[in-house]
């Protein structure tokens, strides 16, 4: 029993002291946080570039193979990070094929590999979004001339809030993931250490306010887009 209450008294100080750190805007914690929102975002980013309009090109075609292509796209969706990770990391080590492009241990080496881990998830999202679109207005706009593309644009514009939640959900996949940081960043202090890798490190070491203090900003962090991805859901 003292033993048990020993610990909660020492989580409940790690507690308080994690609200102090934050409030006092402690270097240590903005670097980590502003690093992990930069390549979460930068990588989601990416990967909304890429799967938007490849969601859009199997969305608007019927082509031999487009079932298997999604059941893949699908398939992907759970995906170990650590395989992400171990592809990733073949890729840019130094004997990869763009090994000479020094990306290993680099924030964007861990920007490649999150968009890489997120990519069918959004692709999948925003497949099914675009695929709720009615296929009259479809009809519609080639009724009135509209080109593919512009049939494409319009069906995006009009599923636009059901895309962004896609993009949304692939945010908050990037930013809690920890296999493919640790793997491609090294969890370099100063450089490529993100919020899930110090935890795990400040944790092992002992350092319990500041694994709480940015376990708070993790979840509070994931509260917002929650909070996001649900506003658009709605819409």
């Amino acid at each position: 029993m003292l033993h048990g209450d020993r610990n909660l008294n020492e989580i409940l100080t790690g507690f308080i002291r994690a609200l102090e750190l934050m409030a006092s805007l402690d270097p240590e914690l903005m670097d980590i946080t502003a690093r992990t929102l930069m390549i979460s975002l930068s990588s989601t980013g990416i990967a909304a570039v890429v799967a938007v309009p490849l969601a859009s090109v199997i969305d608007s075609r019927e082509f031999r193979g487009r079932r298997f292509i999604i059941n893949i796209i699908q398939t992907l969706y759970s995906m170990p990070t650590v395989l992400v990770g171990l592809f990733v990391f073949l890729l840019i080590s130094r004997s990869g094929p763009l090994g000479s492009f020094n990306l290993l241990f680099t924030p964007a080496g861990m920007i490649l590999g999150q968009s890489i881990l997120i990519l069918p998830l959004v692709t999948g999202f925003s497949l099914t979004a675009l695929r709720s679109v009615k296929p009259e207005l479809r009809d519609l706009a080639r009724s009135l001339g509209a080109t593919e593309y512009q049939v494409m644009m319009k069906v995006i514009t009009e599923a636009r809030y059901a895309v962004m939640a896609a993009i949304i959900l692939g945010f908050g996949r990037a930013i809690s993931e920890v296999g493919v940081a640790i793997m491609l960043g090294g969890n370099i202090r100063g450089f490529t250490r993100v919020i899930t890798t110090a935890i795990s490190l400040e944790t092992s070491k002992g350092n319990i306010e500041l694994s709480i203090a940015l376990g708070i900003i993790l979840l509070l962090i994931s509260l917002m887009v929650n909070t996001a991805l649900n506003h658009f859901q709605e819409k």
